[in-house]
C-alpha cells in the first residue's frame, strides 16, 4: 500500500506539475504576443497622427518650401523614414526624400491597401532594398492622399526572456498574410516545431505572432519538476505547497513587476540638473531603477516599457515619488528654490483623480508644490489635447511646474508646445548628441530656444557629456542641463555625498577668493 500510494503521488505530480507548467508558459507567452501588438499600434498611431497634423496644417506639395517643412517633420520623427504625396489610386507624386524611392522593389495599388477600423488610414507593406517597411495611407481629398513609410525596427520585437530568445520568432503581418516586421535570431528554415501564439488588433488589420520551439518550451521553468517529484513521494501537502511555488515562478514579467510594488523594490535616482555657465546644481531629475532583494538591478528598459503597457506605471510612479521626497525633504526645506522632477506618461497625467492624489502625496511629504516638477514623457501620444491642457493649467494654479519631455524626438509637434501650456521644454539627447557635428543639430535646438523664450518658457538639455557639447547649448541659448558630464544618475546616499563635495568646493572657492581681495 505504501509503494501504491507512492507511484498514485508520483504519477498525479508528474501530470499536475505538466499542466501547472504548460498553462502559465501560455499564459506569459499570450500577455508578450499582446505587448508586441501593442507596440505595433503604436508605431501606426504614431505614423498616422504626423500624417494628419501635416494635413491640418494645410496639405503639403511638391514644391521646394513644402517638401522642406516635410522633411523636416521626418527629421523630427525618427520612426518615420519617408513621407511621400500620392494619387488616389495609390501611385506616387513626389517624396520628401526622392532617393529613397531607389529603395523600393516595389508599390501596392489601393486596392492592395487595407483600412482601419475608422477607414480613414489604409496599411500596406513596402518591399524595399534593406528590408520591409510599413506604408500608413491618409487621404487629403478624393484625389491626393499622404503616406508614411515607417521602419518596424526589430528591436521593437526583441521581447522573449533570455531562455527563448535563441528558440523564437517575433513577427508582425498585415490581414492579407504580408510580413511588414520580425524578429528572430536564426532563419525561418532552421526552427524545430513551434507553437505559435496570435494577438490580432481591433483598430487595425494587423496580427502578431510569437513562434516558439517545442523543445525549448520543455526546458523553460521545469527547474522546480525533480523536487516536486522527490517530495511528492512522501508528502501529498508539501508537494501541494511546492505546486503552487511552481507556479509562481511561471507567472511572467507582469507578475515579477507586482511583486516588485509589493516588496517596494522600485527605488529613485537622482540626476542632478545644472546651470551651464555656473555649474551650480539647480534641482534633479529623479529616474526609476529597480533594485532586487539580492541587490541585482534590472535596466529600466525590461520593465518600463511593460509597466506603461500594463498600467503598472502609475502605482509605480507614486511609490517613487512618495520615497523621493521623503529622502529630499531636509534638502527641499532648507533650499527653496531646489527643484525635483518626475516622469508622468500622459495616460497618468489624464487619469480620474490625478490631481488630488499629487497633492495628498506632496502634502503628506510636506513638500511645496513650487518645488515639484513634472515633465510629461513623450513615449506614448496625448489622446485630447484639450483635456491635457486643462489638467496642466490646473496643476500651475496648484503651483507645480510642467515640462514637455522629449521634445524634438517624440511626439510633440509646434502646436501641442503652444497648446499645453507647459513651463519648460526638455531637448532631448539625441540632438545634443549631434550638436557639435551636424549644423541642422544647431538649428533645431536655436529653433527650440527662440519658440521657448515667445511661449515664456524655460530650456533644459539633456544627455550631455562634453564640454564642447555644454558650449555649443550655450552658444544657443540653452541655460541648464543634465547628463553625464557632471553626474550619471546617482543613488540618495551618492546623490547626497555628491551634493556635499560641491557645497565644499564652492566654499573653498569663496574662501580664497576673499582672501585674495583682502590681500
Amino acid at each position: 500500500m505504501v509503494a501504491a500510494s507512492v507511484v498514485a503521488f508520483v504519477a498525479g505530480g508528474h501530470f499536475a506539475a505538466g499542466l501547472v507548467i504548460q498553462g502559465q508558459q501560455s499564459r506569459q507567452l499570450k500577455e508578450l504576443t499582446d505587448v508586441a501588438l501593442r507596440r505595433s499600434e503604436a508605431a501606426v498611431d504614431f505614423g498616422a497622427a504626423t500624417l494628419k497634423e501635416l494635413v491640418r496644417q494645410g496639405a503639403p506639395g511638391c514644391d521646394p518650401a513644402s517638401l522642406q517643412a516635410v522633411r523636416l517633420r521626418v527629421y523630427l520623427r525618427s520612426a518615420v523614414k519617408d513621407i511621400r504625396l500620392v494619387n488616389r489610386d495609390g501611385s506616387v507624386v513626389c517624396s520628401a526624400y526622392s532617393e529613397t524611392l531607389e529603395f523600393d522593389n516595389g508599390w501596392a495599388e489601393r486596392s492592395d491597401m487595407l483600412p482601419s477600423r475608422d477607414g480613414r488610414v489604409l496599411l500596406f507593406h513596402v518591399d524595399q532594398i534593406n528590408g520591409i517597411a510599413l506604408g500608413v495611407l491618409f487621404d487629403i481629398d478624393d484625389k491626393t492622399s499622404l503616406v508614411a513609410i515607417l521602419g518596424i525596427d526589430s528591436s521593437m520585437f526583441d521581447i522573449m526572456p533570455a531562455e527563448l530568445r535563441a528558440h523564437s520568432e517575433v513577427s508582425l503581418r498585415l490581414n492579407n498574410g504580408s510580413e511588414v516586421g520580425q524578429f528572430s535570431q536564426k532563419p525561418r528554415g532552421e526552427f524545430a516545431q513551434a507553437i505559435s501564439f496570435t494577438s490580432s488588433s481591433p483598430r487595425y488589420p494587423i496580427t502578431a505572432t510569437v513562434r516558439v520551439e517545442r523543445n525549448a518550451l520543455a526546458r523553460w521553468h521545469t527547474d522546480s519538476y525533480w523536487p516536486t517529484m522527490l517530495i511528492a513521494a512522501g508528502l501529498g501537502l508539501a508537494f501541494g505547497l511546492l505546486l503552487v511555488r511552481a507556479a509562481a515562478k511561471t507567472e511572467g514579467p507582469i507578475a515579477d513587476i507586482d511583486k516588485g510594488l509589493a516588496r517596494r523594490e522600485f527605488k529613485p535616482y537622482y540626476q542632478p540638473t545644472f546651470d551651464l555657465r555656473t555649474g551650480a546644481v539647480r534641482g534633479c531629475e529623479v529616474l526609476a531603477r529597480w533594485i532586487r532583494a539580492d541587490g541585482s538591478i534590472v535596466p529600466p528598459l525590461s520593465f518600463i516599457p511593460l509597466a506603461e503597457t500594463s498600467g503598472r506605471i502609475e502605482p509605480m510612479t507614486w511609490q517613487i515619488m512618495e520615497t523621493a521626497l521623503g529622502e529630499l525633504h531636509p534638502r527641499l526645506r532648507d533650499d527653496k528654490y531646489f527643484k525635483v522632477s518626475f516622469n508622468i506618461v500622459p495616460r497618468h497625467l489624464m487619469s480620474e483623480g490625478f490631481v488630488e492624489t499629487l497633492r495628498r502625496v506632496v502634502a503628506g511629504s510636506k513638500v511645496s508644490a513650487r518645488q515639484v516638477v513634472l515633465e510629461v514623457t513623450e513615449r506614448a501620444e496625448l489622446p485630447d489635447l484639450e483635456k491635457a491642457a486643462a489638467v496642466v493649467k490646473q496643476l500651475r494654479e496648484l503651483g507645480f511646474r510642467v515640462a514637455m519631455d522629449d521634445v524634438g524626438v517624440g511626439h510633440s509637434g509646434l502646436s501641442q508646445m503652444k497648446g499645453l501650456g507647459a513651463n519648460t521644454i526638455k531637448i532631448d539627447k539625441f540632438f545634443v548628441d549631434t550638436i557639435t557635428q551636424d549644423g541642422a543639430a544647431a538649428t533645431i535646438v536655436g529653433m527650440l530656444v527662440r519658440l521657448a523664450r515667445d511661449l515664456q518658457m524655460t530650456v533644459i538639455a539633456e544627455g550631455i557629456e562634453t564640454t564642447e557639447q555644454l558650449q555649443a547649448l550655450v552658444a544657443c541659448g540653452v541655460e541648464e542641463g543634465q547628463g553625464y558630464l557632471v553626474s550619471p544618475p546617482l543613488s540618495f546616499a551618492a546623490f547626497n555625498e555628491f551634493l556635499a563635495r560641491r557645497e565644499y568646493r564652492a566654499l573653498t572657492e569663496d574662501a580664497v577668493g576673499s582672501a585674495a581681495r583682502v590681500a
